[in-house]
């Protein structure tokens, strides 16, 4: 049985619903000595700031269990590094690109939002889960009216927006209203789970600035449960599932939450090949439960 992988994620046609996440597959085509690149849906490249950052000190990665815990603080060399070094090897590829972009203030954004414009992206993720230099109290997607301004400063980019959201609030739907109303192409539910891990040998914090954001299988119900309830609240926006996805049966359920397609990152880390194997695993799903087309599994579980 033939079966069709290819989903819209707004107005953004990928052949395959599986795209990597950002942070766990580099900036370039790193993955690619393990799987095609051009294949997947798209790839989507570690969010830039529009200047160089060397992140958190060290140690900034630390596991527990099936998990990670990082820290790692969004290092990169900037959205032009980016683009003049590394874009070229997944154009040569022949991989769909999402580029990602993240800022310290609502200017920050706008100006990485402007060097990324007439790069070959086909989207551009806005990694809100940034803390927010003029609200110390807040990340920035942790309020709807500074979502919102980012995602507005973010449109000189000139490209479909796709907005990364936390689920460490219980603002979650009025957030990814704001998002929507802003602009916003897809929403991408969701980014690391809050947490802390302890060194009992060293006593002290396992990262060096001590609490960080926690990935990996635990976190799938979390992100399931944001899909499910933003799909439900607004039955018509392209939503990107992401969180704790390591199998194809994940990625399944995830599509049945409501997602349009799915992200798969934590699972790199242990296994290069993990997107490849989770796509493959929806094939199989499909082909077993004679399911033709994977759009049609699309928000199946709201009934």
């Amino acid at each position: 049985m033939r079966v069709d992988l290819s989903t819209p994620v707004g107005d953004v046609e990928l052949r395959s619903p599986v795209l990597t996440a950002a942070g766990t597959s580099g900036y370039g085509d790193e993955l690619a000595a393990y799987g095609d690149l051009a294949a997947l849906g798209a790839v989507v490249v570690k969010s830039l700031a529009s200047y160089p950052w060397e992140g958190n000190p060290a140690p900034r990665v630390s596991s527990s269990g099936m998990h990670m815990l990082n820290s790692v603080g969004l290092t990169g060399p900037g959205v032009e590094a980016w683009r003049a070094t590394y874009l070229g090897a997944l154009e040569a590829r022949g991989a769909k690109v999402v580029g990602s972009i993240w800022g310290r203030s609502v200017t920050e954004y706008k100006d990485a939002a402007r060097a990324m414009k007439g790069a070959n992206v086909v989207a551009l993720e806005v990694n809100a889960s940034c803390p927010n230099l003029e609200n110390r109290s807040s990340m920035f997607a942790h309020s709807a009216s500074a979502t919102r301004a980012i995602v507005s400063a973010s449109k000189v980019a000139g490209l479909p927006l796709w907005v990364k959201l936390s689920p460490n609030t219980p603002d979650l739907i009025e957030i990814a209203g704001a998002a929507i109303k802003a602009g916003a192409s897809a929403l991408v539910l969701v980014n690391t789970v809050l947490g802390l891990g302890i060194d009992i040998e060293h006593r002290r914090t396992s990262l060096a600035s001590g609490g960080g954001g926690v990935s990996g299988p635990g976190i799938l119900p979390v992100s399931l449960r944001a899909v499910f309830d933003c799909r439900a609240a607004y039955p018509d926006a392209a939503i990107v599932g992401v969180g704790g996805i390591t199998s194809g049966e994940d990625a399944v359920a995830m599509l049945m939450a409501g997602a349009n397609a799915v992200e798969v990152g934590t699972a790199s880390f242990a296994n290069p090949r993990a997107a490849w194997l989770v796509q493959r695993g929806i094939e199989k799903w499909m082909r077993r439960h004679r399911v033709a087309y994977v759009t049609d599994l699309v928000g199946v579980a709201h009934g």
